[in-house]
């Protein structure tokens, strides 16, 4: 069953898509600019402009409906078994950092809430990391000791009262759930009242790093600042070649309301068992809650869970756990993860004081995208933070060497791979309706081709045009995306997420064979 035949869509974005902000009609010059509207651009404007500085924001879409609009919107210090890893890739005294830093930005959400009277479903609950199988109980303990040796008042739970099976948990209280759509409006709506602009639908496409920055946006405008403030995701412009550090995910999200009589969880679980399996719920008013899975990652292009099959595999999970449940939404959210897993938050490249970037939050970008901003906004107002040195995206550890350079011998691998024959549809008459393929054109080239339900074509280039790999086809999301640095387009080609700042090109004619 196609994606398009069942309900869809974030549970997020259905709330009230707030204020339209204009798009960019004329130059513009501020003290900072900052590049993306999700959690950590949002959080970063405001903190500037709290601060006192002049600061646009600058969205290519709408503001919170992108990657923070799409997220399960967990706000937690305790993140799988991250502080077991970082002992291990960064040694205590960075796990001890890394602790402080994200509980730090778990009570500024609740600060900020209380602060401007937010009705964002905010939600104090526990976190749990829990194995199923108790052969890796150990694994769980070990955790449970890194965490707390890290600064983390954990306990390890040998017997839960979870509603999954659970041979063994390690428990943070006092964490947050709650709609992240809601909670950013409101910053937004705060941030223009302190003077901020925000500017939607401009896409920024150039940086010049003079003094003043300036930016060049698709419509010809420009945007001047002393500091700018990349928050894009993965970054549009990667001068520090980041693109070898970070890795694209995707991750699909099941929701649906809680049937009756089900056991609700007692706060937000996490498993790293069959992939990952992550539960939260959300209020739904007079009507009950919503319960919330997420799981099956896939690599954006790949052929490693991009279909239905993911989705499906997800939902009968969620069913033989909750029993009655069904899905009434899917969706699937993108992330960055780097080779050390920790987040790359600071400048942009060693050259810069002036070019700022946050990236590569590993699926824990609410509590990341928080702790971005407030670092950020210390390094822009000359303030210092205890944990500048630990996201420096500069650091150079040669321990990361092998997963670098795995990554990119993996785009390597696309760039040459793809281009070759095989793997592909022969021909356009082997592409069913609502489906697409890459396939070689009579003179040689690699053409991107969907059918609609109709039976008419739709030809693009198959080049991303950020550094020329060849997309794939997603069937579940039916999207073009890119294998090597998670750029996805819709069937028109129109850019959905970058780094890539320009669409795929479109061919007319019947020149597809």
């Amino acid at each position: 069953m196609a994606i398009s035949e069942r309900p869809s869509g974030s549970l997020w974005t259905e709330f009230d898509p707030g204020p339209e902000y204009p798009p960019l009609h004329e130059d513009i010059r501020v003290d900072v600019a900052v590049v993306g509207g999700g959690i950590a651009g949002i959080c970063a404007a405001w903190e500037l402009a709290r601060a006192g500085r002049q600061v646009a924001l600058v969205e290519a879409d709408r503001i919170a409906r992108g990657v923070t609009g799409h997220t399960s919107a967990k706000v937690s210090a305790l993140q799988g078994t991250a502080y077991s890893r970082i002992r291990s890739s960064r040694g205590a005294d960075a796990a001890r950092l890394y602790a402080a830093s994200q509980a730090d930005a778990v009570r500024h959400v609740v600060e900020v809430s209380r602060e401007l009277g937010v009705d964002c479903d905010l939600e104090r609950v526990p976190a749990y990391t829990y194995v199923s199988d108790a052969a890796r109980s150990e694994d769980i303990r070990s955790e449970a000791v890194a965490a707390a040796e890290a600064g983390l008042a954990v306990s390890f739970l040998e017997n839960t009262d979870l509603p999954v099976p659970a041979a063994a948990a390690v428990r943070l209280d006092d964490q947050v759930q709650f709609h992240p759509r809601k909670y950013l409006l409101a910053l937004a709506s705060d941030f223009v009242e302190r003077g901020g602009t925000i500017v939607e639908r401009t896409r920024v496409t150039g940086l010049d790093e003079g003094d003043p920055c300036r930016l060049t946006t698709t419509a010809g405008r420009t945007v001047e600042a002393r500091h700018v403030v990349v928050c894009t995701h993965y970054p549009i412009f990667d001068r520090a070649l980041l693109f070898t550090r970070l890795a694209p995910i995707r991750e699909i999200v099941v929701a649906g309301p809680l049937p009756p009589g089900c056991g609700e969880p007692a706060g937000m679980l996490l498993t790293e068992d069959e992939g990952t399996r992550s539960v939260r719920t959300a209020p739904r008013g007079s009507r009950g809650r919503m319960l919330i899975v997420t799981g099956e990652k896939f690599t954006p292009g790949g052929n490693d869970g991009a279909s239905t099959a993911g989705f499906d595999r997800l939902e009968r999970w969620a069913q033989e756990h909750f029993e009655g449940f069904t899905a009434t939404r899917r969706w699937a959210a993108q992330d960055t993860f780097s080779t050390d897993h920790v987040p790359y938050v600071g400048r942009l490249h060693p050259l810069t004081r002036r070019v700022h970037v946050a990236t590569g939050f590993g699926g824990w970008g609410m509590s990341g995208g928080v702790m971005a901003s407030r670092l950020l906004t210390e390094r822009i107002t000359g303030g210092s933070s205890p944990w500048a040195d630990l996201y420096d995206p500069v650091r150079l550890r040669p321990h990361d060497a092998p997963n670098a350079v795995k990554l990119w011998a993996k785009t390597a691998a696309h760039l040459v791979a793809d281009r070759l024959p095989g793997g592909r549809a022969a021909s356009v008459d082997d592409i069913p309706p609502g489906g697409g393929a890459v396939v070689r054109g009579p003179h040689g080239g690699l053409h991107a081709v969907y059918r609609d339900a109709s039976g008419s074509l739709r030809r693009l280039s198959a080049r991303c045009t950020h550094l020329g790999c060849i997309v794939h086809f997603n069937e579940a999301e039916t999207t073009w995306e890119c294998p090597c640095h998670g750029s996805r387009f819709d069937v028109d080609g129109n850019l959905l997420q970058g780094p890539a700042v320009r669409p795929l090109e479109q061919l007319a004619g019947d020149d597809t064979g």
